[in-house]
């Protein structure tokens, strides 16, 4: 992508429909909500008021953890430990048989760390290892929020893993719930000043943004309640009832696109002199990827870029979109309270005033940039410091020991044990052995060997992402990291008939249509409809820029790949020198090119079977 929008190129504009005229709201005049009108207004959503009760998201929880005789907490108190990096969870294989037997489900708890930009040191990664064997089933996993969780851990384990990850020097705070979580920042150190950049400005906005309670503390680390209770307990930023919903940052540096920038509430993009030192950044806003099925007003969308900042006024500005959206995000409906939707009420042009009217200076208009691709790096690659980095292959960034395959925990390990630099995770559920000296790089790529670590993959794996869904996920309707691998050995098949075996093509897979894999910016894309079956969408930009389209309804497992083999025998065909698979639908008409957002569910236009073009 080379200019200011992800859908602003030559060929959108040849092939897009004259959209209708937009008609915005008005934006309110007096935007911040009071705790009493809050308190009063019956027609917000019950999170609101559970926000609000809560003592500053302390609720019942501390009282919740000494009920023996459940492994569960209370339905109010579920809501409000998100805020604490954490999701109540129950192993779904089990609950036929259990409540068979009229049992309890089989309750645990997801944990989820907020690590700024995803880098950690050898000794965190030890301490990390140590509490999975302890208490979370032998196992890590790299999400697709560029950070560690651990599942399976029982309400008796809590406060003991909580207080392993706090002498770890890592927290939980505000790893999920209506706040900023994890922010996300561009991981391959090879450009090493743009990158050490990034990770300083995603590790600020971290900070500066983090909700001030000390809840946290107090519940799982058994500190003093601040003298006088909570009524002398503020949020500055935040408030009593924090954001409408979740919130997401992500700083990405061109050219490559790793974080998906253009799927997060807000962004940053390095804009690079020729010695690649960072002169300020672009700043993105409005995307997310959630929807619902069957609700056309729920709809994934790709975020704006709306000007360019210095880097001394990019924190004024984060804080500022954040606030913009605590004061004009829909607090009625959950469903529509994300700044994507915000941005589709008040316009663009609305939300950057505020923004502008906040920081207190003008925006500057966004510098050109290029991205080429959302992929990692395998393998070694050396920065311009000389320090050399390894990328490994992680299979949907599950991080133990498989048997009869890769010893990943016990080999990380090893590693951890001799490194010298950090390490680092991706947005793509990946690992990076970052910052290796010269003389070290033997040492770490015999242990590699020695434990069958994965330094790579073929083209189709090495751009795939899936969620967790079945078993522990509650929204799954479908399986996703246990289904994917399976699906892609065959389409890798598939695909080698027809000579494009190294062919790069986005693949993701998600249990629901909430898009925690991001699958809606893939080029083929699986979302979770029922047990075994997955709406099928194509046609998105291989570098995250533009949203796909849903091809195929409701497809069962065993039909998706008889949907795709044709589409790649039409693609092998006819495709253009470079062009890829996103890319080659679209101008063939297979599929019609999404705009943005509530164009997404718009399938208007040309779409013909496979093998015609």
């Amino acid at each position: 992508m080379d200019d200011h929008s992800p859908r602003d190129d030559a060929d959108a504009q040849a092939l897009a429909p004259t959209p209708a005229p937009r008609v915005y709201e008005t934006p309110p005049k007096e935007r911040p909500i009071t705790d009493a009108e809050a308190a009063r207004a019956a027609q917000l959503a019950a999170n609101e008021h559970i926000k609000i009760a809560s003592g500053y998201l302390r609720g019942g929880l501390a009282e919740g953890l000494l009920k023996h005789a459940t492994g569960a907490i209370s339905e109010d108190d579920g809501q409000l430990v998100k805020f604490h990096g954490m999701y109540m969870q129950d192993d779904r294989d089990l609950r036929p048989e259990r409540t068979k037997k009229k049992l309890d489900k089989a309750y645990s708890f997801m944990i989820r760390l907020r690590i700024a930009g995803g880098v950690i040191s050898p000794k965190q990664w030890l301490a990390l290892d140590d509490i999975a064997v302890t208490y979370a089933g032998s196992a890590l996993r790299a999400t697709t929020r560029q950070t560690f969780q651990y599942h399976g851990v029982i309400k008796a384990n809590l406060k003991r893993t909580m207080a392993a990850i706090d002498a770890a020097l890592l927290d939980t705070i505000a790893a999920c719930g209506d706040v900023n979580r994890n922010v996300m920042a561009a991981t391959n150190p090879a450009q090493v000043g743009a990158h050490k950049a990034a990770h300083t400005l995603a590790k600020d906005i971290s900070d500066s943004l983090l909700p001030k309670t000390s809840a946290w503390r107090e519940i799982w680390l058994d500190g003093e309640r601040v003298v006088g209770g909570e009524e002398e307990e503020v949020e500055p930023v935040y408030g009593r009832t924090y954001l409408p919903r979740k919130f997401k940052v992500v700083v990405a540096v061109p050219p490559s696109n790793e974080v998906d920038i253009f799927a997060h509430d807000l962004g940053f993009i390095a804009i690079l002199d020729k010695k690649n030192q960072v002169t300020g950044w672009n700043v993105t806003v409005g995307g997310g990827m959630g929807m619902t099925h069957g609700e056309p007003d729920t709809f994934p969308r790709t975020a704006d870029v709306m000007g360019f900042v210095k880097p001394e006024d990019a924190i004024k500005v984060a804080e500022a979109v954040m606030t913009v959206q605590r004061d004009w995000g829909n607090r009625k409906n959950r469903k529509n309270a994300r700044l994507k939707y915000t941005i589709e009420r008040y316009g663009l042009a609305a939300f950057r005033a505020e923004v502008e009217t906040r920081i207190g200076k003008k925006l500057g208009e966004p510098k050109p940039f290029t991205f080429t691709n959302n992929g990692d790096r395998f393998g070694w690659t050396e920065g311009d410091d000389g320090r050399h980095h390894l990328t490994l292959y992680v299979p949907s960034g599950r991080i133990k020991d498989y048997e009869d395959g890769p010893q990943f925990l016990t080999g990380l390990r090893k590693i951890a044990q001799v490194h010298e630099g950090d390490f680092r995770l991706t947005a793509n559920q990946n690992v990076i052995i970052a910052n290796v000296p010269a003389e070290k790089r033997a040492a770490i790529e015999a242990l590699v060997d020695q434990y069958g670590i994965t330094k790579g993959a073929g083209a189709l794996r090495r751009n795939s992402i899936a969620c967790v869904a079945l078993p522990t996920c509650g929204l799954a309707l479908a399986e996703s990291e246990r289904y994917l691998p399976d699906l892609m050995t065959e389409l890798e098949q598939s695909l080698a008939t027809h000579g494009l075996a190294e062919e790069e093509i986005t693949i993701r897979s998600t249990g629901c249509p909430n898009g925690c894999a991001r699958p809606f910016i893939a080029e083929i894309g699986l979302v979770g409809r029922g047990p075994e079956r997955y709406h099928l969408y194509l046609g998105a930009a291989f570098d995250g820029s533009r949203l796909s389209k849903l091809y195929k309804e409701d497809v069962a497992a065993s039909d998706i790949l008889d949907t795709l083999d044709p589409l790649f025998a039409d693609f092998a065909r006819g495709r253009n020198p470079g062009e890829h698979f996103g890319d080659y639908l679209i101008r063939v008409g297979h599929v019609a090119r999404t705009i943005n957002g509530p164009d997404f569910h718009d399938r208007t236009g040309a779409l013909k079977p496979a093998g015609h073009a």
